[in-house]
């Protein structure tokens, strides 16, 4: 096992300017002497080409995700920085060149799994990298010995692991620094949901958790860098903001600030006609409290889902004693009764865990107790699982088939629950953003979280719509749409909110409108890469633009296409005046040379001349093996 430290900067020491990569040594060939025969010289010369297709940038990676949505937001952080240096990303494992494996350590099934994933990926030779939480809180395990390993707070570095592993290095990064950029380069699951960590670790010290081993204690994010990121993602499309974290509630407690502070700047950022919304993340009951009436307030806004997940993990004291949760089942009682009187048609969702170790029959009896009284629309009922390391699992443990009994008795008193009777009939707003599992339904929710299946055209997706309920079931309700009120290529940015003008939101299609605000009319308009231009009065134009867009797509699938893409993005119907956003900034620029949209600017004449010398190494090395092989006739 190498440090990646040693493997990029070397002896000479000194590292990079912020920015810059580090140079790399991945095609260099020592040429050997002394061949004598021509098979010796074929089977180098095949080498040499061998070296030359490990160009970094060059393969395909296949990512695979356990566990909550923050480790899905640090899967998409690291797809979109591995994507952004050229290499493919594949839902194929069989056809990658490495496998990078983001995990999870809550419970003892999701650990198994990748233990059966590593195996498998050992046994067909391919190079790994493990990422997440059992690598982090665990990286002594036998099976993680000869794989590459990245930790939850060195995500902005999986490019230079994947880079070494795929050189035959072994390199492991675990050391918690600063936390991890929010602005990194991103590639979503689902491109209108956003998942926005809002902190890393928690201040709790349940005993049975495994999790604060990896994580850790409370990091938060700053309150500008968050809302930033929320403007962002928003000019991005996205219709769904999630908020994650170990435990919301906890949030600012390290850097003097609190979640209503945070929920507050967040929700004045969201378009006011509800057409992006924001969903609250899991929130343990202690930090809460304190806010109930400000964070109730935040919930009944239009942008917000009335939802929220408290697990309460037991319905008896005595047990939350035993696992450090430091609240009583009164005061979830006191979260539950306030947000369900403050807020109309609030959802909350809770988490229990069956056979926790000296969990006695009435113990378990409170627990059902509980549940029957609120009845709740939705509960993950989990066994009791030890995970090494943490005190619940030196302590004595509930025998296995009682486990297994109450799990299978809380479940039959859930799923008994109808908790979406009496909603057919009803009309409600809907965010429509995913397909269903059957290719069939598309998939929204309702204010109050409810899921929706609809039969609509896949178009819909990143919409919202007046749908009326048909039918309802047990998990979810089925309804038709009545009216389209947002569309999915609807983007405007807080700046354009703010501005009384009428502007033309970027349309997806150029033979579709773009709805400009103040006039009913879809006036046909060309759309930029950055923005909506001006429209559009001659066919001719339209087409231009419109194959402006194929040309952007198809560059943009190699690294030397994106750079190309650069320069054309000026094309002819663009005025000069479009390259800048206020006649204030050509003023402070007045003794500065201002930058033409077609000019060269640092960063291209860098990355061009970059581009240039590795085609002169590519040509001299093919030069040289010609020679050598002249030579040896």
């Amino acid at each position: 096992m190498e440090d990646i430290e040693d493997l990029l900067i070397g002896s000479g020491g000194g590292g990079a300017p912020p920015g810059f990569r580090l140079p790399l040594n991945t095609v260099a060939v020592k040429p050997k002497k002394n061949v004598k025969n021509g098979a010796k010289l074929n089977g180098s010369l095949l080498s040499d080409l061998s070296l030359i297709s490990t160009v970094p940038g060059t393969q395909t990676i296949y990512i695979k995700t356990f566990g909550c949505s923050h480790n899905q937001s640090d899967s998409e952080y690291m797809a979109g920085q591995l994507s952004s240096f050229g290499y493919g990303l594949s839902d194929d494992p069989d056809n990658a060149d490495l496998w990078l494996i983001n995990t999870c350590t809550v419970k003892n099934p999701s650990q198994s799994a990748m233990d059966t994933l590593i195996t498998k990926g050992k046994s067909a030779q391919k190079p790994l990298v493990v990422a997440g939480c059992v690598p982090q809180g665990s990286w002594n395990l036998k099976e993680l010995d000869g794989v590459s390993i990245v930790g939850v707070q060195q995500i902005d570095r999986v490019v230079e692991v994947v880079e070494e592993t795929l050189k035959g290095h072994e390199v492991r990064l675990l050391t918690r620094k600063t936390l991890p950029a929010l602005d990194l380069p991103k590639v979503r699951k689902n491109k209108f949901v956003e998942i926005l960590p809002i902190n890393v670790g928690c201040l709790g010290a349940c005993t049975y958790c495994k999790t604060k081993h990896a994580r850790g204690h409370l990091g938060s994010y700053t309150i500008d860098s968050l809302v930033g990121r929320v403007k962002t993602v928003i000019t991005e499309g996205v219709k769904e903001i999630w908020l994650s974290s170990e435990d919301t509630g906890a949030y600012g407690r390290d850097i003097g600030v609190n979640l209503p502070t945070l929920l507050n700047g967040i929700v004045a950022e969201l378009p006011p006609d509800a057409s992006t919304m924001l969903r609250i993340g899991m929130t343990n009951p202690p930090f809460i409290l304190e806010h109930l009436k400000e964070i109730a307030e935040v919930l009944r806004h239009p942008c917000v889902y009335s939802f929220l997940h408290v697990p309460v993990q037991s319905g008896s004291d005595a047990v939350l004693s035993a696992m450090n949760r430091e609240y009583t089942v009164s005061e979830f009682r006191t979260v539950v009764d306030t947000l369900t009187e403050l807020v109309p048609e609030m959802h909350i969702a809770t988490d229990i865990i069956c056979g926790f170790p000296g969990e006695t029959d009435e113990d378990f009896a409170q627990t059902v107790s509980l549940i029957e009284d609120y009845k709740l629309p939705q509960v993950h009922i989990s066994q009791f699982y030890p995970r090494p390391g943490t005190p619940a699992a030196r302590m004595k443990k509930v025998q296995s088939n009682i486990v297994k009994k109450r799990s299978r008795e809380l479940t039959a008193v859930f799923e008994a629950f109808t908790p979406y009777n009496g909603m057919e009939g009803r009309i409600e707003r809907v965010w429509i953003t995913e397909i269903a599992t059957d290719r069939v339904h598309l998939v929204g929710h309702t204010k109050s979280y409810v899921q929706v299946l609809i039969v609509a055209p896949q178009t819909m997706l990143g919409s919202s719509a007046m749908v009326k309920i048909t039918s309802v079931g047990r998990w979810s309700v089925f309804g038709e749409v009545i009216e389209t009120l947002t569309q999915a290529d609807k983007r405007t940015s807080a700046k354009e909110r703010l501005s009384s003008e009428v502007k033309c939101s970027p349309c997806v299609d150029q033979d579709e409108s773009c709805a400009c605000s103040g006039d009913k009319a879809a006036a046909p308009c060309s759309c930029g890469p950055e923005g909506c231009g001006e429209q559009q009065n001659s066919a001719g134009t339209d087409t231009a633009s419109h194959n402006q867009q194929l040309l952007d797509a198809q560059d943009k699938t190699s690294l030397i296409g994106n750079f190309l893409s650069r320069r054309r993005k000026t094309d002819p119907t663009r005025k000069l005046g479009d390259s800048r956003t206020a006649s204030g900034d050509s003023l402070k620029q007045e003794n500065s040379r201002e930058e033409a949209p077609g000019e060269w600017g640092f960063v291209d004449r860098v990355f061009l001349g970059g581009l240039i010398l590795s085609l002169f190494t590519l040509l001299a090395l093919l030069v040289h093996l010609g020679f050598r092989v002249k030579l040896s006739k």
